[in-house]
């Protein structure tokens, strides 16, 4: 059998790969997916990606299969590691933090200020990926971001500086890092102006260090021969879906929980109010990444924030804990720890309401992002989408926090990624635009009559 384009997707835990035909033409066609463990422990993520081929073939009926076109996106490589440094928390440094997210990005520190002896520290203890600096609006402050640059330039380790702050020092700021040997991109002020966000193009040269690290995991420099264009970031594929179809039927947001983080995303200006102002802007589209919620390698911090009664139930069905849930066991304890993961990654992810005391009176505030003009929340993601019982578990957690304050959606409706390929899509959305939009709309049940 002959396949126009198989999306290649290795996660931490899982390997899949998704067939599609017919992406040039009105009707597109999702024809399957195959799905295998992850072989990191075995030295080589080909043995899985030939895996899942193998059941792709056997779900098909095939004995052999072919394609056109492979494009692939990755979390294999236990993330991109980022530390991220701005001048101020709310702004600059909110901002780059922002940008290296909605990238697929790993956030494992970010300061404000000064860069002091014990963050050079933390830094070389992390080992980061990518160092991202930030800082000032364009024109604005300049001698404490020139101060980090030379801070940052005598750290023992040599990871790749990207510089996305005040663009009238860039070429002193790049310089510096020359100087010391380290590989440098510059790219656009992540803020530019006060109150104003311009996180793209940094999530456009983190997506292209990614590229560049991913090739670690073991065996991903074979399937690097394989496939065409940039292997992106999983987390920035399912963005690339959220933003694709917030084109199509407006604010969305979504969850994927995997085996170890939860992402949550969200596409949404927000509800503009007369008698309330925004503390600091947020991106429309906003991702959040809890990199101590899974369901399978993160369980142990999950089961902490359960109740002592409900852990010691719950410990009861650990050994039926496993990557690919099967049995009614294996399902119990991998959907505990999944409503845990939600409950908890929404709450972080979620904005408020404050009220700030005038001189003029009392003012309503909002910080962080304000969800209520969301009507579509869709889960997608193994868990979520395997496990048809979620879907009410979704509905059910809108319904029970009852705070006025907490800023989340009134009633939105629920749709699950039946097909599971909102990664897939992502990956391929900016190359087979038409396509995209109508088979993830088909994958989540939408039809016209949900507008009225």
């Amino acid at each position: 059998m002959k396949i126009e384009v198989l999306v290649v997707e290795i996660g931490s835990t899982i390997t899949k790969v998704s067939a599609f035909s017919n992406l040039k033409k009105k009707n597109p066609v999702y024809l399957g997916k195959g799905i295998s463990s992850t072989t990191t422990k075995e030295g080589d993520i080909t043995i899985g990606l030939r895996n899942a081929i193998e059941d792709l073939k056997n779900k098909l009926n095939e004995t052999e299969l072919t394609w056109s076109h492979m494009y692939g996106n990755s979390s294999a490589a236990g993330g991109l590691k980022m530390t991220v440094h701005g001048l101020v928390p709310e702004m600059t440094a909110k901002a780059a933090k922002e940008a290296a997210l909605g990238a697929g990005a790993i956030t494992k520190l970010v300061t404000s200020g000064i860069i002091s002896k014990y963050d050079l520290e933390k830094i070389e203890e992390i080992k980061p990926n990518i160092i991202l600096l930030s800082g000032g609006v364009d024109y604005g402050e300049s001698n404490m971001i020139i101060e980090n640059a030379k801070r940052l330039s005598n750290l023992n380790i040599r990871p790749p500086i990207v510089y996305a702050g005040n663009k009238a020092i860039q070429e002193e700021v790049k310089n510096i890092f020359l100087k010391k040997n380290f590989k440098v991109y510059i790219t656009e002020n992540v803020y530019p102006e006060i109150d104003k966000l311009n996180i793209e193009p940094v999530r456009k040269i983190i997506q292209k260090v990614f590229e560049e690290h991913i090739v670690n995991a073991p065996g991903m420099e074979k399937i690097r021969n394989y496939v065409e264009g940039e292997i992106i970031p999983t987390p920035g594929a399912v963005m690339n879906a959220f933003i694709l179809l917030y084109d199509e039927i407006g604010d969305v947001m979504g969850f994927d929980v995997g085996g170890a983080t939860t992402d949550v995303h969200s596409v949404t200006e927000g509800k503009i109010e007369k008698d309330s102002i925004v503390i600091y802007p947020e991106p429309i589209a906003k991702r959040t990444v809890e990199g101590d919620l899974g369901v399978y390698v993160s369980h142990q911090n999950v089961i902490n924030l359960f109740d002592e009664l409900e852990v010691e139930k719950i410990k009861k069905y650990l050994k039926y804990l496993k990557p690919i849930p099967k049995t009614k066991n294996e399902i119990y304890i991998t959907k505990k720890l999944a409503e845990m993961c939600i409950k908890t990654s929404l709450l972080r992810h979620v904005g408020e309401v404050r009220f700030l005391y005038t001189p003029s009176g009392k003012l309503k505030a909002i910080y962080g992002k304000d969800l209520r003009g969301i009507k579509y929340v869709v889960g997608t993601g193994g868990v979520l989408t395997q496990i048809p019982s979620m879907k009410v578990y979704i509905k059910e957690i809108y319904k029970n926090i009852d705070d006025e304050r907490i800023l989340l959606p009134k009633n939105p409706k629920i749709l699950i990624d039946n097909n599971y390929i909102f990664s897939s899509i992502g990956t391929i959305s900016k190359i087979y635009k038409e396509a995209s939009k109508k088979l993830l709309l088909e994958s989540i049940n939408f039809n016209n009559k949900m507008f009225k």
